[in-house]
C-alpha cells in the first residue's frame, strides 16, 4: 500500500525534471532554478499549498470532513496573526508528527487574516499565490 501512495509522487517529479531539461538552454541549470523560471511549483510546496486548501475547505464548511475531527480552534484571543488559530498538540512520534493534523498547523496559523477571511476558494489560492510570491520559503520546510 505504502509503495502505492509514494509512487505516484516520484513519477511526477521525475516527469517535471525530465520536462524542464528539454530546453537546451535550461539544461544546464539546477533544477530549482529551472522551475522558477518556468513558474512552477516543487512537489513539496504543491503538497503544503493542497493541505493549506484542504484546511481552508474544512474551516469554511465546504468539505465532507468536519473542521472540529482534526483541529481545535485557540481560545487565546490576544495573539499575533488571524482570528482562526489552532492548538498543537505534543507529539512524541514520528508517525503522528507528520500526521495531516500536525504537519499543517505551523503553517495554517502563520497565514495572514486576509487569506482565512477568503470568501472563496480561488479568493485564497489568490491569498497563497501571494504568500508565494512575497515570502520566499513559506511552502518549503
Amino acid at each position: 500500500m505504502l509503495y502505492i501512495s509514494i509512487q505516484p509522487q516520484k513519477t511526477y517529479k521525475v516527469k517535471l525534471h525530465r520536462f524542464t531539461r528539454m530546453v537546451p538552454r535550461m539544461k544546464q541549470l539546477p533544477y530549482h532554478t529551472r522551475l522558477a523560471q518556468w513558474g512552477l511549483w516543487t512537489l513539496e510546496e504543491r503538497r503544503h499549498r493542497a493541505d493549506l486548501l484542504e484546511v481552508f475547505r474544512m474551516y469554511k464548511g465546504l468539505s465532507l470532513t468536519p473542521f472540529c475531527w482534526f483541529f481545535t480552534l485557540s481560545s487565546v484571543t490576544n495573539t499575533r496573526g488571524h482570528s482562526a488559530k489552532v492548538l498543537k498538540n505534543h507529539c512524541s512520534l514520528d508517525l503522528r508528527r507528520f500526521f495531516f493534523s500536525e504537519r499543517v498547523i505551523d503553517r495554517w496559523n502563520s497565514l495572514p487574516q486576509h487569506v482565512i477571511d477568503s470568501t472563496s476558494i480561488n479568493a485564497s489560492k489568490n491569498g497563497l499565490n501571494i504568500m508565494r510570491r512575497d515570502s520566499m520559503g513559506f511552502f518549503m520546510d
